[in-house]
């Protein structure tokens, strides 16, 4: 039998918002290709940059949409945080822990004492999202920041969603606490390898398959970590952003679904500045592809991706070619 992508790989960290779910309702077949996971002998995490939420609680979610879950199957920037954090001070250090008691539950774990004020001068700051946090709080962080305590940000998103609408994330917050101190903190989360790399080790994993929906935070954490990748087109990013991608934000998968984990990833070949993928070819000059094939078939972006990627191997800015679509054929 021809090997299927999943052979390659002894389990996938996977994200959530947009690879399994999308707002309140799981992404048709999403669940179903995780379920499978376990029959094949591949493990599964689950690594998000939510830091305000237990690993039970975002399990719990999960069952509740269908999918696998287990408290030790999520990792969440908080996790990462605090490990980072043992690592940069000595064990039994004072913490002032900036955000919800899911993080500060985890700093207590690594063997560390929380602290709730500048005034104990602590030896190091976390800070993490909390829907609870205030200006008083940021004051706090800020005094010990500015006093030389070590700081660590679980994760700088600058948007959250909600219910209601998108809102600040903890990258605002940690700005403020910035322009204030005029310092920057070491980062966790995405798109940093340091979650990644805490998913794969805790989950047992030699070889990781990330799969995600975002070039910015998934993709480039997981090459950033060294991991395989993949961009799942479920979510925010598709396989035209993937086109137009930096060097460091290009997945070595394009999926159009989580059920092609399952499926031959079909050869891509590559001579000069022309690709073929399947039935699509596509050729490159210096600002445009010209693809033959359908413009919803996944392997006309395989196709067109190789072609632009060797022609332009070293972007350093995202750059969006114009794209062409002629008849195959």
């Amino acid at each position: 039998m021809t090997d299927r992508l999943i052979d390659a790989y002894d389990g996938v960290l996977a994200d959530l918002d947009g690879v399994v779910y999308a707002g309140p309702h799981a992404i048709p077949g999403a669940t179903a290709a995780l379920e499978r996971l376990a029959g094949e002998g591949k493990s599964l995490a689950y690594v998000t940059n939510n830091a305000s939420r237990s690993s039970e609680q975002v399990a719990a979610h999960l069952r509740e949409l269908g999918a696998p879950a287990r408290a030790d199957q999520v990792f969440g920037s908080a996790l990462a945080g605090a490990e980072l954090l043992a690592g940069l001070v000595p064990d039994g250090s004072s913490v002032l822990v900036v955000g919800s008691e899911a993080l500060a539950e985890c700093v207590r774990e690594q063997g560390l004492v929380v602290v709730g004020s500048a005034k104990d001068e602590p030896a190091a700051v976390i800070q993490g999202f909390s829907p609870t946090l205030g200006w008083k709080d940021l004051a706090e962080a800020a005094y010990a920041v500015a006093g030389g305590a070590v700081w660590v940000a679980t994760n700088t998103d600058l948007s959250i969603p909600q219910e209601r609408g998108i809102a600040p994330g903890n990258g605002t917050l940690v700005a403020a606490v910035t322009s204030a101190t005029g310092k920057s903190p070491a980062v966790a989360g995405k798109p940093e390898a340091a979650l990644f790399l805490t998913a794969a080790r805790h989950s047992g994993v030699e070889r990781a398959l990330v799969v995600g929906d975002r070039l910015d935070t998934d993709i480039l954490g997981g090459n950033r970590a060294g991991l395989a990748t993949a961009l799942v087109l479920t979510g925010v990013d598709s396989g035209r952003t993937a086109l137009g991608a930096r060097a460091e934000e290009r997945p070595d998968y394009l999926l159009a679904s989580l059920s092609e984990l399952y499926e031959e990833y079909p050869a891509v070949t590559v001579d000069g500045a022309a690709a073929t993928c399947n039935m699509s070819t596509a050729r490159a000059s210096e600002s445009e592809v010209v693809v033959s094939g359908r413009e919803d078939d996944v392997d006309s972006w395989r196709a067109a991706c190789a072609a632009w990627w060797a022609v332009h191997p070293d972007t350093a800015t995202a750059a969006a070619p114009a794209v062409r679509f002629e008849a195959a054929g």
